[in-house]
């Protein structure tokens, strides 16, 4: 069997075997291929990339940080009309999609699982916009955005120690850095100016609650 990551086409057929096209309860303005369960996709990806032990498949879900981040960038095209945009890790790109609807003048999405970016190239096609896909990790580059985005990234703490004091230079530099947080343990308790919040719809697949609160926040310092 070919691993599906071995093209484009090969991964976009997979991807669109194994999902379907729905919309974001917070954000009905996105399309996104996205999957109904968790386990026969993870299940279907493995067998698919001729491998075990595979992250679960967090690109083919909507959370609650991103859904909540997208509607922030919705309700508040202002702020990102005209500017360079950064949607770190980027899982669906359903933030990036935001950004570039409403006028961004470059997006960016960063993501380091392969499927994920072979999602976010198929879901910018599925909303006719320009999104360019990082296929690295960008943490520690120099700064080269205006606004950076990141939904849901503090839920380890390996994780939030290895960008959190990136994101805090960047801010620094003076690009705008929005995070959206679901109530995550590891969020960071000062340097944050919370600037909104939203009631998201979830599933219990992926959440242990059917809505989730999430904060919307600027690094300050």
């Amino acid at each position: 069997m070919t691993p599906v990551s071995a093209t484009f086409e090969a991964a976009s057929a997979f991807i669109q075997a194994n999902t379907e096209v729905s919309h974001p309860p917070a954000c009905p303005e996105i399309k996104l291929w996205t999957a109904t369960e968790v386990t026969p996709l993870w299940e279907a990806t493995e067998e698919a990339l001729l491998r075990v032990n595979l992250p679960p498949p967090y690109w083919a879900f909507c959370w609650a940080g991103g859904q909540a981040l997208t509607r922030w960038v919705l309700d508040h095209p202002e702020l990102v009309a005209g500017k360079r945009v950064l949607d770190f890790a980027a899982g669906s790109g359903v933030t990036a999609l935001a950004a570039a609807k409403v006028g961004a003048a470059k997006v960016e999405a960063a993501e380091i699982d392969p499927m994920a970016c072979y999602a976010i190239r198929l879901n910018a096609e599925l909303n006719g916009v320009d999104v360019e896909v990082l296929a690295d990790d960008v943490v520690g580059a120099p700064c080269r955005w205006d606004v950076v985005m990141a939904g849901d990234v503090c839920y380890e703490a390996p994780m939030t120690a290895h960008i959190w004091p990136w994101l805090v230079r960047l801010a620094a530099e003076g690009a705008m850095v929005v995070m959206a947080d679901p109530g995550r343990a590891y969020l960071p308790k000062t340097g944050l100016l919370r600037v909104g919040q939203y009631t998201v719809v979830t599933s219990l697949d992926l959440e242990d609650k059917a809505q989730r609160d999430v904060g919307i926040y600027r690094i300050v310092g």
